[in-house]
């Protein structure tokens, strides 16, 4: 037997439901601030990811699935070519190439799977899925305002609010300007120089390479160590720390809790001034819901105009974990409304067209088939849900009124063809 590929998994039926019910939602609350939905390519040029991610990162350096695109000819050049591993490198090159900022589409959202090599654990697989949202756009437009990332913060409080999440956490910090980066790398290779050799091979390679991304390691035995290292808060420049004081502000006053983490730095390079996570306890030790940050560099770095910007990744396999603890997948699922049971020859027409008559007025109706005895219609309506079966026989459909009979009480009633979806959705 062929099964799923380690690292992928089948969404199936009820999860599906919450999984519906989420990406409603989003869309609902999303709407409300005035977010548009974009569809972006599942693959894109490596070249995208590595200028906009960062070829230091683990993501580019050991996450991503590459392969080189075949030319039409052998004289073609080949294409480096990689399955997306996140959503927001691909919106910012669809927001330069289409120039999207003149015709003021400045927040924009997209769902759907995403792409990394990793080891498989709860809630982390290699085909995952994300829901990204950005705010993108020139200076003019205020896109570099304390106030966007604020915005940002308040509408996914309200999006984990309205989803029944509850005990969330949200933490902040800021990775400061380039400027302020440099210094603050300067300090941390000083102060690595003379532990970095009882860290892990990761950290000892990050030193050297790219010390910020010394904070992203999990290695339990090396947290004392970085416990004890400089903390980027000590060297934001002025407007940094203006800037993320503002953003703390506005989040006070629209009562949105948060709490500071210093150790935060995401694991993008493309990060300015505010990095965020949503954490949750029910996820166990990963146990960020969705994280994100301002970067207002990433548009120039993939040859675009100034377009300073602020997003986020939502990990929507990790947000529908942590909605089971408050809802069931069986409690968002919608059931048939009724049960359509054609009874005798004939009536499978008949029956359809019934159907077709209730699933106009947005019942949920499952339909049945005249070869079954009404014994087996019962026990398919039964077993798939449903509030009510409906009976379709010849002398029902002569005197045009049908039994109707509630599965939970037991009541049976004639109902005339007329009155049926008002009695269903009574």
């Amino acid at each position: 037997m062929i099964k799923a590929v380690r690292g992928t998994r089948d969404l199936l039926p009820p999860e599906t439901a919450l999984w519906n019910f989420v990406e409603s939602a989003v869309r609902d609350v999303f709407r409300a601030y005035n977010f548009q939905e974009i569809r972006t390519p599942i693959f894109e040029s490596t070249e995208l990811f590595a200028r906009g991610v960062g070829e230091e990162t683990d993501i580019v350096s050991k996450e991503m699935y590459t392969w080189e695109d075949r030319g039409r000819a052998e004289s073609d050049k080949r294409q480096s070519l990689t399955l997306r591993p996140e959503a927001t490198a691909g919106i910012v090159r669809a927001y330069i190439e289409h120039k999207l900022g003149d015709r003021g589409l400045n927040k924009l959202y997209c769902m759907g799977p995403m792409f990394r090599r990793e080891r498989p654990q709860k809630g982390r697989y290699r085909q995952f899925y994300q829901i990204d949202a950005e705010v993108i756009g020139p200076p003019s437009a205020g896109s570099e305002s304390p106030a966007r990332d604020a915005e940002v913060l308040e509408m996914l409080a309200t999006l984990l609010d309205r989803l029944g999440i509850t005990g969330w956490n949200l933490e902040l910090n800021s990775v400061g300007c380039p400027s302020d980066r440099a210094k603050f790398n300067e300090a941390l290779r000083k102060a690595l120089e003379p532990v970095v050799g009882k860290m892990c091979a990761d950290c000892q390679r990050r030193a050297v390479t790219n010390p910020l991304r010394v904070f992203d390691c999990k290695v339990p035995e090396d947290q004392p160590i970085i416990d004890t290292l400089p903390r980027i808060s000590q060297f934001l420049d002025e407007p940094c720390r203006a800037h993320f004081d503002a953003v703390q502000a506005i989040l006070t006053k629209v009562g949105v809790r948060f709490s500071l983490n210093d150790r935060l730095v995401r694991g993008l390079d493309y990060y300015t001034r505010t990095a965020f996570e949503f954490t949750h306890g029910a996820l166990g030790a990963q146990n960020a819901i969705l994280g994100g940050g301002r970067y207002d560099g990433l548009s120039e770095a993939l040859g675009g105009p100034a377009a300073p910007g602020i997003g986020f990744a939502i990990g929507e396999d990790r947000l529908v974990m942590s909605l089971q603890q408050s809802a069931s997948a069986e409690g968002v699922l919608r059931k048939p409304d009724v049960y359509v049971a054609p009874l005798g020859a004939g009536m499978n027409s008949e029956a359809a067209r019934l159907a077709r008559e209730l699933r106009r007025h947005d019942l949920v109706v499952d339909l049945g088939d005249e070869t079954f005895r009404l014994k087996k219609s019962f026990e398919t309506a039964t077993k798939a849900g449903a509030k009510y079966i409906l009976i379709v026989g010849e002398n029902e459909v002569k005197a045009g009124a049908f039994a109707l009979k509630n599965l939970a009480t037991g009541e049976q009633v004639s109902v005339p063809r007329a009155e049926l979806t008002r009695r269903i959705q009574e």
